[in-house]
């Protein structure tokens, strides 16, 4: 009993001090003090609920979580616990995206703004399933969490991170998937398929038409429907996408910006860094030095 009150405070005071990962690092039967309050998320949050049920607000609208299903939290939500049964049993993961953006595909940043933004998303909290396993991959970053200071530790937990956003993206796309017959569900299909193609050609491919093209529709309707599911144009998710591959390059390889340029094939060195500063607000060099 004293074990798991230590772990319930620790898990508070990362809460509250704004620690990129917070894990409950095994069973809780009660929430933390700060989540019975309206809190900000700064990051994603996962909870499993094995046993008992618990009633929450999130972004100011109720929902009931029951033992067997998975709750989602988007980053910068607002999450408040209502009520939770005497015989609760959760285990927690809150983690912050920004350590991982850089590496994370387009694909998955694309639905998880899905997920974030859109009126139209599917239930946040649901039996995925695959409870068993997003309860492994929590265990092991729980293991990657350990007081050892390294960098092979550090990498562990950006990886592990990263492979658990994918396989909620992958869990997400599913829910899509099995809700495609409802008056949404045209618009959110057109979506994924848009963002898998953003995912294969941005390298290569920036304009809006070559996009309509490929789905047989508008540009501007495409646009259209881009934006009213996840907040932005296709022209922005291909500029995002761009400067999100940009900055991994500029961050994890020692390209310098002709070469970064002429991956992309901007005409030259001079125009790309016209474009990265526009979005970024600084230069490529300056990004670079202030890394």
């Amino acid at each position: 009993m004293g074990i798991g009150r230590d772990r319930l405070l620790q898990f508070e005071r990362d809460l509250l001090n704004g620690k990129n990962i917070c894990s409950s690092r095994g069973i809780f039967v009660t929430f933390p003090s700060p989540l019975q309050a309206p809190f900000h998320m700064k990051g994603l949050g996962v909870i499993v609920c094995g046993q008992g049920e618990f009633l929450f607000l999130l972004n100011q609208k109720k929902h009931l979580a029951k033992a067997g299903e998975s709750l989602f939290i988007p980053e910068d939500g607002e999450f408040q616990i209502l009520e939770e049964s005497r015989d609760l049993e959760i285990q927690m993961l809150f983690y912050q995206i920004d350590p991982i953006r850089d590496i994370m595909g387009n694909l998955v940043v694309s639905m998880y703004m899905y997920s974030r933004l859109t009126s139209e998303a599917p239930s946040c909290v649901w039996n995925t399933g695959e409870e068993e396993d997003i309860l492994k991959y929590m265990s092991l970053l729980d293991s990657a969490l350990q007081p050892e200071e390294n960098s092979f530790k550090f990498y562990e937990q950006k990886l592990l991170l990263l492979a658990l956003t994918y396989r909620i993206c992958s869990i997400y796309n599913r829910k899509l998937v099995s809700e495609r017959r409802d008056a949404g569900g045209r618009k959110r299909e057109t979506f994924i398929r848009l963002i898998q193609l953003i995912e294969q050609h941005y390298m290569q491919e920036r304009g809006v038409e070559f996009y309509a093209d490929k789905l047989c529709l508008s540009p501007k309707y495409l646009s259209a429907v881009s934006k009213s599911i996840c907040g932005y144009t296709v022209q922005e998710l291909v500029f995002k996408a761009i400067i999100r591959k940009c900055i991994s390059l500029l961050k994890n390889t020692q390209k310098n910006i002709q070469e970064i340029s002429n991956d992309f094939g901007f005409p030259n060195a001079s125009y790309f860094g016209t474009f990265f500063k526009k979005q970024m607000g600084m230069s490529p060099q300056q990004y670079r030095k202030s890394l």
